[in-house]
């Protein structure tokens, strides 16, 4: 999992693809945050259309890629896996893939792209290292504890250093919060639920949007699936491009770049995201960010890049402890 795979895509090349797929998802929240001032949809409805579509746009691209090469098998087949044993795994990710993209939407909408996008985004990993230390026993070690108590004292700065509540909501923060515990259960499940399984990311990622798709559709429909007639051009320009860049490109993009990138390495650079979603936020939308905001963003954000530091020695660090084992 951490240590780097054999792969023909250059190095080079995959740290591209991730950086791509980092500053793509930091533009589905711009997106969003210009859909809500005139398509008349919530984020429920919002959610379920960047589900469905990104669903389909990846098969579509999937089937396409196999047409073109002519065969199905490019690596060596992962072990078989019982559905008994997957479908829970693919439901439990799926709902989870559903609260984290939706609780986003609305955390853009309560309270700005910029810290909806930063608090989710950093308060994600602190919530997985916390999770796997409780329920699966892997260790934080001192630096750990020290990178979650940082981003833990960078989210405190940033929800109570507002002016007056202009800036951060509290609603909107916990919608974030909301977002990045679904984003932690789904890395969680995959991990604890994945072991042993070979299971294909790719193939994991399609199978959770259609999970995703079916749970929003009925809450959807009741919130408002269809944008108002108002501007509808603009609406559905904009559903597309969400469902297309910072969907199916920006994950087929991940994908192609994790075959080449170690994965903290990957989740030091998806930082990106957030700062790529506050520059947005900042010069296009209008949005402001006080000295406390910008510090307690700074704060969090360098707190999760150590965090992920930190993983990335503790994998190599047992990774020479295991080798003369091995031998």
């Amino acid at each position: 999992m951490h240590a780097t795979p054999s792969s023909a895509l250059p190095v080079g090349r995959g740290l591209l693809y991730v950086t791509l797929a980092a500053t793509a998802w930091g533009t589905a929240g711009a997106a969003a945050a210009l859909l809500y001032r005139g398509s008349g949809l919530g984020p429920l409805a919002l959610t379920f259309w960047r589900t469905f579509g990104g669903l389909v746009l990846l098969l579509a691209v999937r089937a396409l890629l196999r047409r073109r090469s002519g065969t199905v098998a490019v690596r060596t087949p992962a072990p078989y896996e019982p559905l008994r044993r997957r479908l829970p795994r693919i439901v439990m990710t799926g709902v989870a893939l559903a609260v984290f993209q939706a609780a986003y939407f609305a955390a853009v909408e309560a309270t700005g792209l910029a810290v909806g996008t930063v608090v989710t985004m950093g308060a994600g990993p602190v919530l997985i290292a916390i999770g796997a230390r409780v329920t699966m026993g892997e260790r934080l070690g001192a630096g750990g504890v020290l990178a979650v108590a940082g981003a833990l004292a960078g989210l405190a700065i940033l929800v109570l250093g507002g002016d007056g509540g202009t800036t951060v909501r509290p609603a909107g923060v916990g919608y974030a919060l909301l977002s990045a515990a679904g984003c932690a259960a789904m890395t969680l499940i995959t991990r604890r639920l994945g072991k042993g399984g070979g299971s294909d990311p790719y193939a994991s990622t399609v199978s959770a949007f259609a999970v995703g798709a079916l749970c929003l559709l009925p809450l959807a429909a009741v919130e408002g699936l269809w944008p108002q007639a108002h501007d509808l051009g603009r609406s559905l320009w904009l559903l597309v491009y969400i469902a297309a860049v910072p969907t199916a490109l920006a994950y087929g993009l991940y994908f192609a770049g994790l075959a080449a990138v170690r994965a903290a390495t990957a989740s030091v650079i998806s930082l990106i995201e957030p700062v790529s979603a506050a520059a947005i936020a900042v010069l296009f939308l209008g949005e402001r960010l006080t000295m406390a905001t910008a510090i307690g963003t700074g704060v969090l954000l360098t707190a999760v890049a150590a965090l992920a530091v930190t993983e990335a020695r503790g994998a190599v660090t047992a990774a020479r402890t295991a080798a003369p084992v091995a031998g």
